[in-house]
């Protein structure tokens, strides 16, 4: 069952629709830079996954599909057919999960700073054990160093930290295990709209190889490298990452 997901329309109602998905940890607000450059050429739609930010924590177990489930089921209380898609990590899943699933709603995809499957499930259901008992401030200080370089401006590095502990923990270990279960290999060549994956060249998350094999997936699929960033690299190179997304949304589609 989908659940009604917080969220924030902005821009032209006539413009092309860019949908912004954010990662574990974070909330809308994640894609600030973003929104704040493109928010008067396209209608942006950010919004919070579900457990996260003003969105409901629905009992779990869930799946991806039940994310993607979710922000379909938005798109279609919002009158909107078909946008295009950028997430960053579990939503860079989410967003390949959209464009296997319903290709017919994506017009691009833009995964970023993620994976088709982010490796074996233990670590990832350790971690959502901790939550489960201690808290995200338990996780928090680990996640942050994957996050960023340490070259980050410590200012962006404490407003993410807030934003990570204020993740409701039910909401954040049920999420870490659906990164735990999903392999997206298998759907890959399902995608059909055009697709440019970016992965930061110091991303110990998922690194620049990780993010290679997951355009070699997709058919016709680019790659970026982008140097000077590791796991949120919108965050870290913000200029650079929203010049990546106007550019790739300004190509036709087939």
């Amino acid at each position: 069952m989908t659940v009604a997901l917080n969220h924030r329309v902005e821009g032209p109602a006539e413009a092309p629709v860019l949908v912004l998905l954010n990662s574990l940890g974070t909330d809308l607000r994640m894609w600030e830079p973003q929104a704040a450059a493109l928010r008067d050429e396209y209608r942006l739609v950010r919004l919070d996954t579900r457990g996260h930010g003003g969105s409901p924590v629905p009992d779990g177990p869930w799946t991806l599909a039940d994310l993607g489930g979710d922000v379909l089921a938005l798109l279609d209380s919002l009158g909107i057919a078909k946008a295009s898609f950028a997430g960053v990590s579990l939503g860079g899943s989410t967003a390949v999960w959209i464009a296997a699933h319903a290709p017919e709603r994506v017009e691009h995809a833009l995964p970023c700073f993620t994976s088709a499957w982010f490796g074996g499930p233990d670590p990832w259901l350790k971690r959502a054990e901790i939550v489960r008992a201690k808290g995200v401030e338990a996780v928090a200080d680990a996640v942050l160093e994957r996050w960023f370089t340490p070259q980050a401006d410590p200012d962006l590095v404490a407003r993410m930290r807030e934003m990570i502990v204020a993740t409701p923990p039910a909401g954040y270990a049920a999420a870490t295990e659906v990164v735990a279960h999903l392999d997206l290999r298998p759907d890959l060549g399902r995608v059909t709209a055009p697709t440019l994956v970016i992965s930061g060249s110091e991303d110990p998350a998922c690194p620049p190889e990780i993010g290679r094999a997951l355009a070699a997936g997709i058919p016709g699929a680019e790659f970026i490298e982008l140097e000077g960033a590791a796991h949120l690299g919108n965050l870290e190179r913000p200029d650079a990452v929203t010049d990546l997304i106007r550019s790739h949304l300004r190509k036709e589609t087939p």
